[in-house]
C-alpha cells in the first residue's frame, strides 16, 4: 500500500529584511528652556510580539484548548502574536511547514513519521500533544443502547479516506474486536471528508463515522444517533499534535517555549472549567454554530476524557500510533521517538 507523500518544494530560501528608519530627534536650544519643567520618564516599552503563523488540520471544537488559549489572550500574554490558517488537510498543513509557509504545524503526528520515513534533512518535530482520543463517532439509523461492534457486521459504514487517522482508528477497533474490515463489513470511502453526513441523511449506508459538529447535526435532524465513541474504544491515542521543523525550534525556542506556556493555560481552563463555561470561551470561533450545539459537542468531548491535562507527548502513545500505522497497512518503518518527539518545552510549561 502507498502512503501519502508530502512534496519538499524547498527550491528557494526566502530572506526577507525589514527595515525600520529611525528619525534622529535634534535638541534645539532655545531662550527659556532652563525654565521648563523637566520631561516626565517614559514607562519602559513593552515587549515586541512575536509574530507565529500556525497552520491547523481543520478548524474543530474538538481542539477547544486551543481556541479557549486564542479567545482568552494566552498567546498575547506570552508575546505572541498569533496568525491561525486552516490548512483542511494534513498533507497541506505538512507542505506549508516543510516550505516555510507555516511556522507551525497542527496535525496528525503520523505526517512526521511519513515525512522522517521520506528522508526529509530538516524533519518535523512534535512538540506539543493537545488531544489523546479520537474525536469521532459512529452513527447509527436507530438507537441502540446495546450496541456492539459485532453489529456492523454484513453492513455498509461510510468511512473515512484511506490513510487517514479517522479510518486508521476505526479499523484498528474493527480488528481489536475480531472484525475484518475487508470481509466482515463493506466500508464506503468514496465520499468526500466532510460529506459523509450529507450523504447519511439522504439514506445511503447503514452506519457512518463522523466527526462534529456532523454528528450531533444528524442526531438533531433525527436521521442518525451516536451509538459508540471512536475515543473511548480505540484507547489514549495522540491524535493531533504541534510540529514544527527542527530548525525552527533550534532557532526560536523561546518563541516555542512562550507558545506552549499559552496552550498549556487553555489546557488548565478546560481542565478546571465545565463545557458550559468552556464553549461560552470558544463560542466565537464557530460563528455557524449556535451556543447549544457548541456545549453538546463541547460536553461530548469533555465526557471522553479527549484533552491531556499538559502536553508531554509520551512515548507510549508514540508506539501505540505507530501500531495503528502498521496495522492498517501504511508503515513500512517504524521511526525513533527520540528524533520525532521533545518534551522539554511541554514539561517546563506544567510546571
Amino acid at each position: 500500500m502507498k502512503k501519502r507523500l508530502f512534496t519538499l518544494l524547498l527550491t528557494t530560501a526566502f530572506a526577507v529584511l525589514t527595515l525600520s528608519a529611525c528619525g534622529e530627534k535634534t535638541a534645539q536650544e532655545t531662550a527659556g528652556n532652563a525654565e521648563e519643567p523637566a520631561a516626565a520618564s517614559k514607562p519602559a516599552p513593552k515587549e515586541e510580539l512575536s509574530d507565529v503563523t500556525l497552520n491547523e488540520v481543520a478548524h474543530s471544537i474538538f481542539y477547544a484548548p486551543m481556541y479557549v488559549a486564542i479567545e482568552e489572550g494566552y498567546f498575547e500574554d506570552e508575546n505572541i502574536r498569533l496568525e491561525l490558517v486552516c490548512g483542511f488537510g494534513a498533507d497541506k498543513v505538512m507542505t506549508a511547514v516543510l516550505s516555510g509557509e507555516a511556522d507551525i504545524g497542527f496535525m496528525g503526528s503520523e505526517s512526521s513519521i511519513y515525512t522522517y520515513n521520506e528522508g526529509a534533512n530538516d524533519y518535523v518535530v512534535n512538540f506539543a500533544q493537545l488531544t489523546q482520543r479520537a474525536g469521532n463517532f459512529l452513527v447509527a439509523r436507530e438507537e441502540m443502547p446495546e450496541f456492539a461492534w459485532n453489529d456492523l457486521k454484513g453492513n455498509t459504514v461510510l468511512g473515512g479516506r484511506k490513510g487517514g487517522m479517522p479510518e486508521m482508528v476505526f479499523e484498528y477497533i474493527l480488528k481489536e474486536n475480531g472484525i475484518d474490515p475487508s470481509s466482515d463489513l463493506e466500508i464506503n470511502q468514496s465520499i468526500d471528508f466532510g460529506a459523509t453526513a450529507a450523504a447519511f441523511s439522504e439514506n445511503l449506508g447503514d452506519f457512518t463515522v463522523e466527526f462534529e459538529p456532523g454528528a450531533t447535526a444528524l442526531e438533531k435532524e433525527g436521521k442518525g444517533y451516536v451509538v459508540a465513541s471512536l475515543g473511548e474504544d480505540s484507547g489514549y491515542v495522540p491524535y493531533t499534535a504541534f510540529s514544527a521543523k527542527q530548525s525552527f525550534i533550534d532557532e526560536n525556542p523561546d518563541t516555542i517555549q512562550s507558545f506552549v506556556n499559552a496552550l498549556q493555560k487553555g489546557m488548565d481552563y478546560v481542565q478546571s472549567h465545565s463545557p458550559e463555561e468552556i464553549a461560552k470561551i470558544i463560542e466565537p470561533q464557530f460563528p455557524e454554530s449556535d451556543l447549544e450545539t457548541i456545549t453538546t459537542i463541547v460536553t461530548r468531548y469533555y465526557d471522553q476524557d479527549t484533552w491531556k491535562e499538559n502536553l508531554v507527548f509520551e512515548k507510549s502513545s508514540f508506539e501505540l500510533l505507530q501500531d495503528i500505522l502498521e496495522s492498517a497497512g501504511e508503515l513500512e518503518q517504524r521511526a525513533p521517538y527520540e528524533d520525532l518527539v521533545t518534551t522539554s518545552f511541554a514539561e517546563k510549561a506544567a510546571k
